[in-house]
């Protein structure tokens, strides 16, 4: 990493909020959050010791991102939102959106760790029809329940029998999908093709946005994520070769991603903090807060810019 011409890579520590598994339908869930943080250690050490210091003084031994939201902490809130102000991004999932793309990817289109990023846009039209549809969220869950696979060797026909009983009419581009399609590509899913990503884990394509956004399209970024089991070595690898096969000539921009324990590094326990007050005010966004989110369902549209940091201390 180190042999790379300056500037030419940036180093990004990584936290989200909000991941379940699987369990993708909670209605007390209904978005992950994923932070990148442009810190260095000390900048994230003095940032965790001033909000460490503060509520302290109001009787806290915890600094959690919950905490930060009680009225009396307001001071120390934006504080926080203020000192990240061009330091800092979020990218929200909806969930509910995250699988509607995922139906559409798997079945109708080629499976691609491309699928559900902003790189590929060519299904959107056909996603939103299964986001908008009645009945969407039995049929999503019949999705979950048939893809669910990592304990199975066998194909569930029970659960292939519901999908195709919670199809909505009103998606024209699931009419021609035949339970010989799908059950290829669930047996793909079986036997862990590489080329296909896993439909239940949108910590990858989260992951791979973050990398975007941060890239730029001129440089790689080294990441340092907080440890996460959906983030495997064979799926990093088969995500950094897609992103650097999509950005060609520019420079690739997943360059590495290394995981640690969040005590160890305050970087990382910034982007916790701030993954979990975004996934907790991303329907009610502050003013400080609305230009860190990217992402979302489709009406989410934030607006750019941010107000100037007013400095590292309170």
């Amino acid at each position: 990493m180190h042999t790379l011409p300056t500037r030419a890579w940036i180093e990004i520590a990584c936290d989200e909020s909000g991941f379940s598994g699987s369990n993708l339908l909670d209605p007390g869930s209904p978005v992950i959050t994923h932070a990148g943080v442009d810190l260095a250690v000390p900048e994230a050490a003095e940032v965790v010791a001033v909000l460490r210091s503060s509520l302290r003084r109001r009787g806290s031994t915890e600094y959690k991102s919950n905490l930060l939201l009680r009225p009396e902490q307001r001071l120390e809130l934006e504080w926080f939102l203020t000192a990240l102000c061009g330091r800092a991004h979020v990218h929200v999932i909806d969930k509910t959106w995250y699988l509607a793309r995922r139906v559409i990817e798997l079945l109708v289109a080629e499976p691609s760790y491309g699928a559900g990023l902003s790189l590929d846009r060519d299904h959107y039209a056909a996603a939103l029809d299964v986001y908008r549809a009645p009945g969407r969220t039995a049929f999503l869950d019949a999705f979950v329940a048939m893809t669910r696979t990592k304990r199975l060797k066998l194909l569930d026909n029970g659960s292939i029998d519901r999908f195709f009983e919670t199809v909505p009419a009103g998606v024209p581009a699931l009419r021609e999908v035949t339970r010989a399609h799908v059950e290829a590509v669930l047996l793909r899913l079986i036997d862990d093709d590489p080329a296909i990503p896993p439909p239940l884990e949108p910590m990858v394509p989260a992951l791979a946005e973050t990398a975007l956004f941060w890239s730029a399209g001129h440089r790689s970024v080294a990441v340092v994520h907080d440890e996460q089991s959906a983030l495997t070595r064979h799926r990093l690898a088969r995500l950094r070769t897609y992103l650097a096969g999509a950005a060609f000539p520019a420079p690739p921009p997943l360059l590495t991603v290394t995981q640690v324990d969040s005590r160890h590094d305050p970087r990382v326990q910034v982007a916790d903090l701030l993954a979990g007050i975004a996934r907790r005010l991303h329907k009610r966004p502050s003013r400080l807060l609305r230009p860190y989110l990217v992402g979302g369902p489709p009406s989410l549209d934030p607006p750019t810019g941010c107000d100037q940091p007013a400095g590292w201390r309170v």
